[in-house]
């Protein structure tokens, strides 16, 4: 082949493997090729790598992140306000995957590296970012399949409520309280597709730090949240007369259901498998 189209092909193929991505921040960054080298500083993000087949190609991850149980070999890079800035550089990443609120990333900006801030919120963000990722990996085919499977475990979940409890009324608490997962939360369209009715309105967003008082007014028929913090429940002030509590309607979650739970992520079929599993057992 002649030198000017060797060149000319060259040039068309790393067209051809460019990629533009905009982030939830509203940033579009050019990519030369799909990504080879990824920091991930999310766990639900991590595990998004994960489930679209691009493991392999995670050089670091934050502190939490723990699945898939490949990941914990990883430098562990810090959390999203102390990132090990220096370390990620000498990582030689082609992207860092972060949150929207990350605060201590604009460094690693300044320094040349990609950073897409990806938003986790609703079912819809985490959807969009799979899209995205996927993309990002050079597989986009593997998504929608993905996606797909999510849902048919959440309709196989939500097929597993029992009917005495369809329609009742839930409290989802975040750690120990006193924040809860709203209607608009991931968690609460969960909790929503499983025909329970979150006692946190969506106009107080998704992760709302509540008063206790506005609990005990609202009168839950089932408490959920993590199983360490569920036994001093009847201890709060007021809380004794919540239903849940006198019916004995509580879903404690040990430790490593719970932080499924929590993440937006591949996952969220199987976290609402648990979360039946659980309605299923209440009297």
């Amino acid at each position: 082949m002649k030198p000017i189209l060797f060149l000319l092909l060259n040039l068309w193929l790393l067209g051809a493997q460019a990629l533009t991505l905009r982030d939830d921040a509203g940033r579009e960054h050019l990519l030369k090729a799909p990504a080879q080298r990824i920091v991930s500083l999310l766990p639900s993000l991590t595990e998004s790598v994960c489930a679209l087949g691009g493991c392999a190609r995670l050089v670091g991850v934050d502190r939490y992140s723990n699945w898939p149980a490949e990941v914990r070999k990883l430098p562990q890079l810090g959390g999203l306000d102390d990132a090990q800035i220096e370390t990620i550089v000498a990582l030689r990443p082609d992207v860092v995957l972060a949150s929207t609120s990350a605060r201590a990333l604009d460094r690693l900006e300044a320094l040349g590296l990609v950073v897409l801030r990806l938003k986790s919120e609703r079912h819809a963000d985490v959807q969009r970012t799979l899209s995205l990722l996927a993309r990002l990996l050079g597989s986009p085919e593997r998504a929608a399949p993905l996606w797909q499977q999510l849902q048919r475990q959440l309709q196989a979940a939500a097929a597993r409520v029992p009917e005495r409890l369809r329609g009742a009324s839930v409290y989802f608490e975040i750690g120990g309280g006193p924040y809860a997962a709203g209607t608009s939360s991931f968690i609460g369209e969960t909790l929503q597709q499983l025909g329970l009715a979150n006692i946190v309105p969506a106009e107080l967003g998704p992760f709302p730090k509540l008063n206790p008082e506005f609990v005990v007014r609202a009168r839950p028929a089932v408490l959920m949240g993590p199983a360490a913090e569920q036994a001093a429940l009847r201890q709060r002030p007021g809380w004794s007369s919540i239903p849940a509590l006198q019916q004995g309607r509580l879903c404690g979650f040990a430790a490593e259901p719970y932080e499924l739970l929590i993440r937006p992520g591949p996952r969220l079929g199987e976290a609402a498998e648990r979360l039946a599993e659980c309605l299923e057992t209440l009297p």
